[in-house]
């Protein structure tokens, strides 16, 4: 049994909180809040919510995952880490992940999701409810794939990249690093760093972005 801490007190974590509860072996022990100390005077869920600084008791016998859908949440992963935490991988009972395909720590598979043969997720992809990845596709660290999105096989998305709801990647495409795809667009060609596309194709409509 890993006993689970949440980091991040907002709506997704509630959600992710819902996921970890549904997954064997995984018992939700609080959550954790490095923004606001108010929002530690509250439980959530019935569940006490820490502070970042004064989770060091629980260091040794706990895991944790982020849930914070955007890709920014690679400064609260490397807190807690810095703080000597480790991070669980969660799939979904409902979800498909190849046997094939490896996640790495710290992933998030949701309900009705589905991932292909020889694929990788990188640390801390959130791959959120129903979303498709392909066979033969590599996802980055810290990606977020929204809700219904659809992205093909032998795909490469960099690190830090937000795929909106609904959007579709086709077959061998590569989106490049800190990049957003708009929810609904279709990425029909290679996109690269730190740009923003959408539409149907997708186009690019703002550059010099850092994710989402």
């Amino acid at each position: 049994m890993i006993s689970l801490l949440i980091l991040g007190t907002r709506t997704f974590a509630e959600e992710v909180a819902d996921l970890a509860t549904a997954v064997p072996g995984i018992r939700v022990a609080g959550f954790v809040e490095n923004m606001d100390r108010e929002r530690c005077r509250q439980p959530l869920e019935d569940l006490p919510v820490y502070w970042i600084d004064e989770i060091d008791p629980l260091i040794a016998s706990h895991q944790a995952v982020c849930a914070l859908s955007t890709t920014l949440r690679s400064r609260f992963v490397q807190e807690a880490a810095a703080q000597g935490l480790t991070f669980a991988t969660l799939v979904h009972p409902a979800a498909t992940v190849s046997k094939r395909s490896d996640l790495a720590e710290g992933c998030l598979v949701g309900a009705a999701s589905v991932v292909g043969t020889h694929s990788h997720l990188g640390p801390h992809v959130i791959v959120n409810r129903g979303a498709l990845i392909g066979h033969h596709t590599t996802i980055g660290p810290f990606c977020s794939i929204q809700p219904g999105a659809n992205i093909a096989g032998a795909c490469s998305i960099g690190a830090a990249t937000y795929v909106g709801m609904g959007a579709i990647v086709l077959d061998h495409v590569t989106i490049g690093a800190h990049a957003v795809v708009a929810a609904g667009a279709v990425v029909t060609r290679d996109v690269p760093d730190r740009v923003q596309v959408m539409g149907i194709p997708a186009r690019i409509v703002k550059e010099g972005i850092e994710g989402r």
